[in-house]
């Protein structure tokens, strides 16, 4: 089966004040119904981009920037490993994971098939 990375985005100058408790409990059972579903392989949140830093290659030589980002609006917030059937039940697992976000938050998952092999 293929595997999909959803990477979540969000904007951490508009971010409503972290996760919620009832937002982190709807988390824990979406994560606990994805696992026993076997669908899940891994998932966490990040750091803020201010505790980053970026490595960047050009030209042959390497620059370090360090965080925060500000003149990056989104960043990726966290990540969703997923085995799924197909990328229709990918995109199903990941609107459920947006749905259980409460009004103020603005997030997208960006969602790519890991390349095999």
């Amino acid at each position: 089966m293929p595997r999909y990375l959803s990477l979540i985005r969000i904007d951490e100058n508009d971010n409503p004040g972290g996760p919620s408790d009832a937002l982190m409990q709807r988390m824990g059972e979406l994560i606990e119904e994805m696992t026993k579903a076997g669908v899940l392989l891994d998932t966490a949140g990040l750091t803020p981009s201010a505790q980053g830093s970026r490595v960047h290659y050009e030209g042959g030589q390497i620059s370090v920037t360090d965080g925060p980002f500000t003149e990056t609006k989104e960043v990726i917030g966290g990540y969703a490993l997923m085995q799924a059937k197909d990328k229709a039940e990918a995109l199903e697992w990941t609107q459920r994971f947006l749905r259980i976000h409460e009004p103020e938050w603005t997030v997208t998952c960006e969602l790519r098939e890991v390349m095999e092999g």
